[in-house]
């Protein structure tokens, strides 16, 4: 599954022909799912109007081709259950629930805050378990808890405890999908089912070729593309935020309009665009990619963008 960056103009407001193009393109080489409005999709600034759009745009473009999810949805309870409820309504497939960053709640807190949320809708839920964004992780004792959840069917996991990874998977039915690009392949060979990953946004087509080989119980097919992969996610994922480098990757590719983000985020940096394009320039040839296209813009990433709601700029 892809974790879907939002397109944007140079305004900073949703450039909607490229979010159907991108959906197109990455669902054509390969993804079996989009998670819109996640973290990579710039949750934290979008509204709630463009998170529901979002999810009946994806769906209209991928049809039965795709499952889509819904990202985030809030760090507040009631929030995300509106959230969810919306999402339902606009005919997402599922629902990525993050742990309630900020906050930092006890883990009694972290455990009502999933089945509250799991209870808004008939919805399968993932849970995203990132400490890194959150602050807080999911312990183990509270994911045997989780699982009892009818709805609470999968865990997005960017912790990066293996050990703990294969205890879940031992003592409970929950899928695990890699929640970190440079993880894929490890996390697949104790048992994950997939990835939730912004680099697929680049290449999807290799992850497809990764995991059809880890499922037919070829290890060596699966390396080749971890490693011809290596780079491209060192490119998207050390620099700058995923979210950024995606963009700024993209856009040289000439798959999107524009590299815009919203502010906080910002292009990269003269020195963190070098970076990126020195990373670029080791990936070599990819399925369904061809980096010899690859025309990076730094003048166009330069800074973020503020977006306008009924005529007046966001605070």
């Amino acid at each position: 599954m892809v974790a879907l960056v939002t397109p944007m103009n140079g305004d900073g407001e949703v450039a909607w022909d490229d979010v159907e193009k991108l959906i197109d393109d990455v669902i054509s080489n390969g993804a079996d799912g989009i998670v819109v409005t996640g973290t990579t999709g710039e949750t934290s600034t979008l509204t709630d109007a463009e998170k529901v759009k979002l999810v009946e745009v994806a769906k209209s473009v991928a049809g039965s081709r795709a499952k889509i999810i819904m990202g985030g949805p809030s760090n507040e309870t009631a929030h995300a259950i509106e959230l969810v409820k919306k999402s339902d309504r606009a005919g997402a497939d599922g629902i990525m629930i993050v742990t309630p960053y900020y906050n930092k709640p006890t883990q009694a807190g972290v455990l009502t805050h999933f089945r509250m949320v799991a209870d808004a809708s008939d919805l399968p839920v993932i849970i995203y378990d990132i400490p890194g964004r959150s602050g807080i992780p999911v312990k183990y004792e509270t994911f045997l808890r989780l699982a009892k959840h009818p709805n609470i069917r999968a865990v997005k996991d960017a912790k990066g405890d293996f050990s703990e990874v294969s205890r879940v998977l031992n003592q409970t039915d929950l899928l695990y999908f890699s929640g970190d690009d440079a993880n894929v392949l490890p996390h697949l060979s104790i048992g994950a089912v997939g990835l939730i990953g912004v680099t697929a946004n680049v290449a999807p087509a290799p992850y497809r070729a990764m995991i059809d080989a880890v499922n037919r119980g070829d290890l060596v097919t699966a390396t080749e593309q971890h490693k011809k992969l290596e780079p491209l996610v060192r490119a998207v994922m050390t620099h700058v935020p995923g979210t950024v480098a995606a963009k700024y990757i993209l856009h040289g590719l000439g798959r999107i309009s524009t590299p815009r983000v919203r502010l906080p985020l910002v292009g990269p940096e003269d020195f963190e665009a070098a970076q990126i394009e020195d990373n670029i320039a080791l990936v070599g040839s990819l399925d369904g990619v061809d980096f010899t296209n690859f025309r990076p813009d730094r003048n166009a990433a330069a800074g973020g963008a503020l977006p306008k709601i009924a005529g007046t700029t966001r605070f």
